[in-house]
């Protein structure tokens, strides 16, 4: 006899739990539990029957499988989270009752949850953080740019500010830029990090609104969780590279706005030999003790402990205490010692392509009406020089008289100059006033283009999206510059195209059949004074066009017949597909033939 089956103890009835059962589990709010399921990368599944899942029910629910919820009960966030529930109650009993000392003492010492463990336990390699970094750099870029309200605090912008500058810093460094798009959304960077494709967006640089139909509290745990996870791939990538991480910041400059050129990169060798510049004091029952106090102290104890024990062997141990109170002091790695073995810095010391150096040659110059820190970012990555005005901020390299800047890249209409020195007559000749599409253009081209495309005041070229996958055939608008035929036709033969086009209108109704239209079409062909063999040939043309598409290819026919149903279906998507990107191109270069037309008559006129 076979084993009894309960309804409900097997199959997707245990293998599903719904969300409501999850919450009444795990014993925690439903905002905590969605907390919990984003940072631990745990969302709804479908299953194949949603009845037998719901245990016979088919009210609407989401479920959850019932190993994901097993493995969140025993996550160590949920135990702070519960921790901070009854500090919650607590502080707001001793608030209520007026106990001030005792509500002071509970905020600090306040429980708080660190997400090393999950990210760690999420991405078990490097590499797998670096595929899922994309998200994280859209979010910190996109909140390093929003204004402080009661939700988002003001030193959460800071930190998201301070990690998307040490992100641009180090593709600075690395020069692992490869692609650029400027869109309606902000801008698309590419670069190439360990052989890895990181794509991310900035926005541009405008006053942002937090619209009320969007949930922050969502946005900010995924903000919490990604803070962590970029903190731990700047550190490898620093640190791999030789460099002090974080990168030494420069107060004075960064509050006067010099952006990423308050940051500077110091070797992880000279910062070790040269030691912390810092003494960091407190106060201890009103003397105040440096961290060198701390130290000396320590080595008395240590040689006290040889002293008396000399068969134990110990080093200099160092200070243990808060992190918040202590300098951070870089540690070569141990694997630095193998000299022998490849490692990330002495890759990045052999000789570099030639497009990684596109801007070695120039010296740039930022008009005031253009933006300093993406400009800055993309000439600093591919070996460029740049300065800028000093309404864009403090730290400029180079100023506006400078005789070493090759080009200006200005985004302003031109203007006659009505009162110019020779000298600065002789300075703007030795320039090049590009607009910033050049740029872009340039590092997407891999070369340096022609500047006479791109001067000021001139009408741009198409900005093309270099991370479209362009098929065969499809439409380019840079190789579509040669003069059409109806641009250089006559001003007469442009008034009669009217009456051409009702003729091929005609033509096309007789070759599909309206024998009725023939004598029509050739009398409208007099009128428009088409030649009588061209019109017949016309109409031959169109007669077999008709009679292929009607009768198709018999071998084309053949292989449809030998198809499944399955195959027959795939056939016809793809040949739709296939229709409706000629269809697309076609129309493309119609709209283009329409634009040519109009610049051509109005030029006349």
């Amino acid at each position: 006899m076979g084993r009894l089956r309960h309804k409900g103890k097997a199959g997707a009835a245990k293998a599903y739990v719904t969300r409501s059962a999850a919450v009444k589990k795990l014993q925690c709010s439903l905002a905590d539990f969605r907390r919990l399921c984003i940072l631990k990368g745990i969302f709804p599944r479908e299953p194949h029957s949603r009845k037998k899942a719901n245990k016979g029910s088919s009210a609407p629910t989401s479920f959850y499988y019932a190993k994901d919820i097993a493995f969140l009960a025993h996550e160590p966030v949920l135990k702070k989270l519960r921790e901070h529930k009854a500090f919650a109650k607590k502080l707001s009993r001793a608030l209520g009752r007026g106990e001030w000392g005792d509500a002071k003492n509970l905020e600090e010492n306040k429980p708080v949850y660190k997400l090393d463990h999950i990210v760690k336990e999420r991405y078990p390699t490097f590499t797998d953080a670096l595929r899922d970094i994309d998200d994280a750099l859209c979010m910190i870029f996109l909140f390093s740019t929003l204004p402080s309200n009661s939700r988002i605090p003001p030193s959460l912008i800071e930190n998201c500010s301070r990690l998307a500058a040490e992100w641009q810093l180090y593709i600075m460094r690395s020069k692992a830029l490869q692609k650029v798009f400027l869109s309606i959304k902000g801008v698309y960077y590419q670069a190439e990090v360990m052989d890895q494709t990181v794509t991310w967006l900035v926005p541009y640089q405008f006053t942002q609104n937090i619209p009320t139909d969007v949930d922050v509290r969502v946005m900010l745990t995924f903000l919490e969780l990604y803070q962590t996870l970029l903190g731990f791939v700047l550190f490898k990538l620093y640190t791999d590279s030789g460099l002090v991480y974080p990168p030494p910041l420069d107060m004075k400059k960064y509050d006067g706005g010099a952006g990423v050129g308050a940051f500077s990169l110091q070797d992880m060798s000279k910062a070790v030999e040269s030691g912390p510049t810092k003494v960091k004091a407190v106060n201890v029952d009103g003397r105040k003790v440096t961290t060198k106090d701390v130290r000396q102290t320590i080595k008395e104890i240590a040689s006290n402990v040889e002293a008396v024990s000399d068969d134990v062997e110990m080093g200099q141990p160092e200070p243990e205490g808060d992190a918040q109170d202590e300098e951070f002091v870089p540690r070569t790695s141990a694997t630095t010692e193998a000299a022998s073995l490849p490692t990330l810095k002495t890759l990045e010391s052999l000789p570099s392509s030639i497009s990684t150096n596109l801007f070695s040659s120039c010296t740039f110059f930022l008009s005031r009406e253009t933006s300093r820190p993406i400009f800055e970012f993309l000439v600093r990555s591919f070996g460029g020089r740049i300065g800028w005005e000093d309404s864009s901020g403090s730290g400029s390299p180079y100023s506006s008289s400078d005789d070493s800047i090759t080009h200006v890249i200005i985004d302003r209409p031109l203007v006659e100059a009505t009162e110019e020195s020779p000298e600065d007559r002789k300075r703007r000749l030795s320039r090049k006033y590009v607009q910033p599409q050049w740029v872009v253009d340039c590092i997407n081209a891999g070369k340096l283009v022609l500047e006479d495309n791109y001067a000021q005041g001139k009408s741009l070229p198409p900005h093309l999206s270099p991370f479209g996958e362009y098929y065969e055939g499809a439409y380019d608008p840079n190789t579509a510059n040669e003069p059409m035929e109806e641009v250089e036709e006559d001003e007469e033969m442009v008034e009669k195209d009217d009456e051409v086009e009702k003729v091929i209108a005609a033509v096309a109704t007789v070759a599909y059949g309206e024998e009725s239209s023939l004598r029509a079409a050739e009398l409208a062909a007099e009128a428009a004074g088409v030649d009588p063999t061209t019109f017949e040939k016309q109409v031959k043309k169109l007669s077999k066009k008709k009679k292929t598409e009607d009768t198709g290819d018999p071998e084309e026919d053949m292989n449809k017949m030998m198809m499944s149903n399955r195959q027959k279906k795939l056939y016809e998507k793809v040949k739709h597909s296939q229709q409706k990107r000629v269809a697309e191109r076609s129309n493309l270069e119609e709209k283009k033939r329409s634009i040519e037309k109009q610049k051509k008559q109005s030029g006349k006129t």
